[in-house]
């Protein structure tokens, strides 16, 4: 009886993470699910691998899974006793906790081929599905997340909530590679519409991160002159749009190409006055380099050495964070905190490059998408907030799940399918 009722909580796994996933534009729904969902992990795994089974999730998994946890956690904890607000970073710090257990659900969902599926096949759909939902909006000015802003896209997620193209950009490649192993045409009709609706949801940080899907998808599956020739069409697809839809790309690009007048004053325009937050967050690292100022106490630091930039000016709080990976782990958990960051990378790289081949095959949309997501040569959304370092961390987990799953283990330590 026990055993069959776990093999019931273990099914429910994929369907669980995919419909945290699909609840993401609405905030509480997706938060409710998570808090859920990390009791379910937390059950499934005190009932079996605390007792020394394999039978929902391999030890290797469940070992990557929770050091890539301790990776972004342990910052947190670290930054505690020298932060701003200490109590503050402590909550922070113990309400983030909740990932853990959570994590591991969605380890334990990418046991099987049959979680994967649900999984990967089920996240794809989404991208498609939003996808098209915007490009509604695109034509006809309304979507299932209501009417459009007059200067870009947001689909599904709303007008108060404009995540839609870092949302697509980071998840695009469980729609693009599985569309690419299918063939030109399928990946080609993917690409162009997910790039559409990202083009016009005018995050320009999504551009990139989307680049660098297109780049490695293309060559993938094409090789590299195939894939550049492919790319430069792309590229004058994207300048045909741009002339079509002036109302929404127009300023934009205007002010990207601010940074070809060659100073400050053109690249801080072109870069939306981030420029001043980075000057101002390095001010904030040079002044408590071993352990930040604490998690989620950015803001309340930048005021301090902030030198009258616009964003204190007429009694503005000052910038929320720092726009960037490295500078807001080094701002918020100093030396220590970015140590272990490159500790768990260095950790993930080494799984990849010793597991098998058809193990990186099956891991391969996930990790792409981590590897985009906290590309450094970008600007971010902050990694210590709950939306995108609960994106972050669910990304890791199904990069640890794919790549250690345990298909091939005997009967009577199979996972349950």
């Amino acid at each position: 009886m026990r055993d069959s009722l776990i093999e019931r909580l273990a099914r429910l796994a994929p369907w669980w993470v995919l419909a945290q996933v699909a609840c993401w534009p609405w905030r509480a729904v997706a938060e409710a699910l998570l808090s859920t969902g990390a009791v379910l992990g937390f059950v499934l795994l005190l009932a079996t691998r605390f007792r020394g089974s394999t039978r929902v999730m391999g030890h290797e998994a469940w070992a990557l899974t929770t050091v890539l946890f301790l990776g972004y956690w342990l910052p947190q904890a670290f930054s505690v006793p020298l932060a701003l607000d200490p109590l503050h970073s402590a909550t922070e710090a113990l309400k983030d906790l909740r990932y853990l257990p959570f994590l591991w659900l969605v380890a334990m969902a990418m046991a099987t081929a049959r979680g994967r599926r649900v999984v990967g096949v089920g996240i794809g759909l989404l991208v498609g599905l939003w996808t098209a939902d915007a490009l509604m909006q695109a034509l006809t000015g309304h979507s299932l997340g209501g009417p459009a802003l007059a200067d870009r896209l947001s689909g599904i997620f709303g007008a108060g909530n404009l995540k839609l193209g870092l949302v697509l950009a980071s998840l695009s490649p469980f729609l693009l590679l599985p569309a690419a192993r299918a063939g030109a045409l399928p990946w080609a009709v993917a690409a162009t519409a997910v790039g559409v609706v990202i083009l016009l949801a005018g995050a320009r940080a999504a551009w990139i991160t989307y680049g660098l899907v297109l780049a490695y998808s293309a060559w993938q599956a094409w090789g590299l002159r195939r894939a550049a020739l492919g790319l430069a069409a792309g590229g004058m697809l994207a300048l045909g749009l741009a002339a079509a839809f002036s109302d929404f790309l127009g300023p934009r690009l205007e002010r990207s190409l601010a940074v070809l007048q060659g100073d400050s004053a053109g690249l801080d325009f072109a870069l939306s006055g981030r420029v001043a937050i980075w000057e101002t967050t390095l001010r904030i690292i040079a002044e408590h380099p071993l352990t930040g100022v604490g998690t989620d106490n950015f803001r309340a630091a930048y005021r301090a050495y902030s030198e009258g930039d616009e964003f204190v000016e007429h009694g503005r709080q000052g910038a929320f964070h720092a726009h960037q990976i490295v500078l807001e782990v080094l701002a918020e958990t100093g030396i220590v905190g970015l140590l272990l960051w490159l500790a768990a990378l260095a950790i993930a790289l080494r799984a990849w490059r010793f597991a098998a081949p058809e193990a990186r095959r099956r891991a391969d949309p996930a990790a792409l998408a981590l590897a985009v997501t906290v590309f450094p040569l970008n600007t971010h959304l902050a990694f210590y907030s709950t939306f995108w370092g609960g994106l972050t961390l669910l990304l890791a987990a199904l990069y640890a799940g794919a790549l250690l799953a345990r298909d091939g283990l005997p009967d009577d330590s199979r996972p349950v399918s």
